[in-house]
């Protein structure tokens, strides 16, 4: 187990699907880790041998042997194959592993149910877009974590886009904007895409134009650090071709279309963690 600052940590994922293998990429490029400091398992054979030959990391046969080669586990696995998890981990980790958790709906408290009260747990919420280095992912610390830590999971995190520490109650708010919000997004490009064609773009056109603003947009949103209202007027001329389409927009009640969208999907995320939190081992 590494116990100094000097020494890399090694890295451990339980479970090989792809957001473990969106993680391990970027950690790759960012240089947070190298092949030789990088464990996995997965209980289907063929996706460990592809994730060893894409990325040149080591498989192990199984979890407890990932634990014990490594300093921080990332549990990358489906919320309802989390109790098997934990159990196959309860008697290998000890209070020196980081154990970092990125099942939706699985709480701190069931992490430390399965795995002890002592145990330094991180909850994360990613998406998909980090599947393409794009991700926006929300976390917190359990109470037996260290302040380091912070800093761990954050690297971790934005080897593959943003990351925001919040309290754990906010998490399935951070499930219903970031880690739902990209459906919302394709709807949304999907649709601009609709009124192309429909004023006689071809579709290619129109799907190429449509993403590529969007995401335009989203970079002037987070590289010049205006309000997006400024941003907005700053394209509005008046009387102008913008300001009609906006009206438009208005018209079709769009913001409280996407609000009640974020609020249904943060709702539907508290039910469901609080399902799994009933059928987890007592």
């Amino acid at each position: 187990m590494n116990t100094t600052n000097t020494t890399p940590l090694r890295w451990g994922f339980i479970g090989a699907g792809k957001m473990a293998t969106a993680l391990i990429r970027g950690m790759l490029r960012a240089g947070i880790a190298t092949p030789e400091t990088i464990f996995a398992s997965d209980p289907i054979e063929s996706a460990r041998a592809w994730i060893a030959q894409e990325t040149g990391i080591t498989v192990c046969a199984t979890n407890e042997q990932v634990a014990r080669q490594s300093d921080v586990l990332i549990l990358a696995v489906k919320p309802q194959s989390m109790s098997e998890v934990l159990q196959t981990l309860r008697a290998t980790v000890t209070p020196d592993h980081l154990l970092i958790s990125i099942a939706a709906g699985v709480s701190l408290g069931t992490l430390a149910a399965g795995l002890g009260a002592d145990r330094r747990l991180a909850r994360v919420m990613p998406n998909t877009p980090a599947l393409v280095g794009a991700g926006a992912a929300g976390y917190c610390l359990g109470p037996g974590a260290r302040e380091s830590d912070d800093q761990v999971v954050r690297s971790c995190l934005e080897s593959v886009g943003l990351a925001y520490r919040v309290p754990e109650t906010l998490l399935d708010a951070v499930t219903g904007l970031s880690g739902s919000g990209p459906a919302f997004v394709y709807v949304i490009i999907e649709a601009l895409s609709d009124g192309g064609v429909r004023v006689g773009l071809p579709r290619d056109v129109a799907t190429a134009l449509a993403a590529q603003t969007v995401l335009g947009a989203a970079q002037m949103v987070l590289e010049t650090g205006l309000h997006t209202g400024t941003l907005k007027d700053q394209v509005t001329s008046p009387g102008g071709t913008t300001i009609a389409g906006l009206h438009a927009l208005e018209r079709g009640s769009i913001r409280a279309a996407l609000i009640d969208a974020v609020e249904a999907a943060t709702k539907r995320s508290a039910e469901l963690a609080a399902q799994a939190a009933q059928s987890a081992p007592k």
